[in-house]
């Protein structure tokens, strides 16, 4: 695995330092609030895709691309790896949600649209923990769960599953945000 990531400056002598938690935490409290608000205005989507994409565009600008957000909420720098991971966990978001989702445009089927991209966003959650520590790993094993048994179970209507994705992201934003503390890798 270190040889397959040398590609990103991965140095395995390095200790990370997880700096960031308390940014990713916001970051995913807000992200909750949008699926939830989506969620509750619903339509033909199920979950509003205007209102979705509104909101995500917003808060990741308010957040992720503003400097005084970030640096009030870090306690130090990333390091170069890391930001790496982190620009490429985006982009592996983006691949996946055309991968998983996308081809379910063409009949409209929201329900497998959405669960192909709560999966995307589970599964990149996985390189996260180069930059935010074994949090990540929890939470994408978590939504994936959730978002797997939406797969399995046809029956449980999409909003639930939407919901609960939701509960998920905002109980480890309330913990990055407020309750971890910067920690290095072991």
């Amino acid at each position: 695995m270190e040889e397959s990531m040398a590609f990103l400056g991965y140095n395995k002598d390095e200790k990370l330092e997880f700096n960031y938690k308390r940014a990713c935490g916001l970051w995913l409290i807000v992200v909750e609030a949008v699926i939830t608000i989506a969620t509750m205005v619903g339509g033909k989507q199920i979950i509003n895709m205007q209102v979705f994409s509104i909101g995500y565009v917003i808060s990741f600008f308010s957040i992720n691309m503003n400097k005084k957000v970030l640096n009030r909420l870090s306690d130090g720098p990333s390091s170069e790896f890391q930001n790496k991971v982190s620009s490429r966990a985006v982009i592996l978001l983006f691949v996946l949600m055309v991968l998983l989702g996308g081809p379910f445009f063409a009949t409209e089927n929201w329900r497998l649209i959405w669960l192909g991209a709560l999966m995307a966003t589970a599964l990149h959650f996985f390189p996260y923990y180069f930059v935010h520590g074994k949090s990540m790993i929890y939470l994408g094993l978590a939504c994936a769960i959730n978002v797997f048994a939406g797969y399995i179970f046809t029956s449980i209507p999409l909003e639930v599953i939407a919901y609960i994705d939701a509960a998920i992201k905002l109980i480890f934003g309330i913990y990055l945000l407020f309750l971890s503390k910067p920690s290095k890798q072991i």
